[in-house]
């Protein structure tokens, strides 16, 4: 009886390979960057190129799983080709969500609730001025929806519930003026260590108070709508807290 050899095929470890370099790229690009070994635009463009390396491992793995594919006789790989596919793509759907976004979204990184007289940073190390009105007609053709909170609630207690808020979200609070009633506070991206600088202000109206928020980017021109997405989602939470007294 004639053994039948199954030959391995190369693809498969090949899509492995690519996709755990790509991987440790990303990783490397953000901590050095973070560490000071490079400018972040260094470490983007090692990101890009390790997404071009996923998109690469994706589809040598996809090709190695039909090769191989259960019922195939003669060959083998088809476990180490799904690796592959686990491994890059995630990396290829978040390269694809990341360029879509910069597509989708308007090429600012400052957003405010109040664009005619937005809120000021004061307590910063270096306190931007908002872009001006260039800025604010660009968000209003982008973000048309974006507006203050108004509420049937005391400014005081709006205050208390607001940083409370940006307590439990994890947010580095580095003022909180209970007279003036401002919340000053930072975010900081987990790989890349990029600061994004939040202001809350309340102010008192006639039947209870009003929330601005204005968040901005510290480095880049654009911010593909983290900052409208932080404001929205952060109001959308504090508005039930507030109703429910």
């Amino acid at each position: 009886m004639k053994m039948r050899c199954c030959s391995a095929c190369p693809l498969a470890p090949l899509s492995v390979v690519l996709a755990i370099v790509a991987v440790a790229a990303i990783v490397t690009a953000g901590l050095g960057y973070r560490a000071g070994w490079w400018h972040f635009l260094t470490g983007l463009r090692i990101a890009e190129w390790a997404a071009y390396a996923s998109a690469a491992a994706l589809a040598c793995s996809l090709v190695a799983a039909w090769l191989t594919r259960p019922g195939v006789a003669g060959r083998s790989g088809f476990i180490m080709a799904l690796a592959g596919i686990v491994f890059s793509l995630p990396v290829v759907l978040a390269a694809v969500q990341w360029e879509l976004a910069a597509r989708t979204y308007p090429a600012m990184n400052d957003i405010s609730t109040d664009l005619e007289d937005p809120p000021v940073f004061w307590d910063m190390p270096n306190p931007a001025e908002h872009p001006g009105q260039a800025f604010a007609e660009l968000q209003r053709q982008g973000y048309p929806e974006l507006a203050p909170l108004q509420v049937a609630v005391a400014p005081q207690q709006v205050f208390a519930q607001a940083l409370e808020l940006v307590r439990e979200r994890g947010w580095e609070v580095v003022a909180a003026d209970d007279i003036d009633l401002r919340i000053e506070a930072t975010v900081t991206s987990p790989l890349y260590g990029f600061t994004d600088e939040i202001v809350i202000r309340v102010s008192e109206t006639d039947d209870g108070a009003r929330i601005d928020m204005r968040s901005r980017s510290r480095l880049g021109r654009i911010d593909r709508g983290v900052n409208a997405a932080r404001i929205r989602a952060f109001l959308e939470d504090l508005a039930p807290r507030l109703r429910a007294g």
